[in-house]
């Protein structure tokens, strides 16, 4: 699933805010975004039909109802996913050794993929 950059405003939005959200709500929190009040239907549309976000309910604004929205997968998810997505996939390894030569890995990082390596190895 490739999002385009405006979808990918949405989706931080839901992310960052880890609770359903209307329309309206998105607007009022979509603080940088890139496209117009009015095309929100259409992108929360095209996210709805790539399966990146379900409808998770109804609530009232005023007198009407109206659909909040979640997201199906994670961040995190959503980029590991992208990544083994392309024709040109990295080498697991490769990948790895890459991401723990960041400056910005902690110790509590290391320790918690440690964990998760353990745990799939049982």
């Amino acid at each position: 699933m490739e999002l385009t950059k405006s979808e990918m405003e949405i989706m931080d939005v839901l992310w960052d805010e880890d609770k359903p959200l209307s329309r309206s709500d998105l607007l009022e929190r979509s603080e940088e975004k890139t496209w117009k009040d009015s095309s929100v239907h259409i992108l929360l549309n095209g996210l709805l039909q790539k399966g990146a976000i379900q409808e998770a309910g109804l609530v009232k604004r005023s007198k009407t109802y109206g659909r909040v929205f979640s997201p199906t997968l994670t961040r995190e998810e959503y980029f590991a996913e992208t990544i083994f997505s392309h024709r040109h996939k990295p080498n697991i390894v490769g990948l790895f050794e890459a991401l723990l030569r960041r400056e910005d890995i902690t110790q509590e990082d290391l320790r918690q993929i440690a964990a998760l390596v353990e745990q799939k190895r049982a």
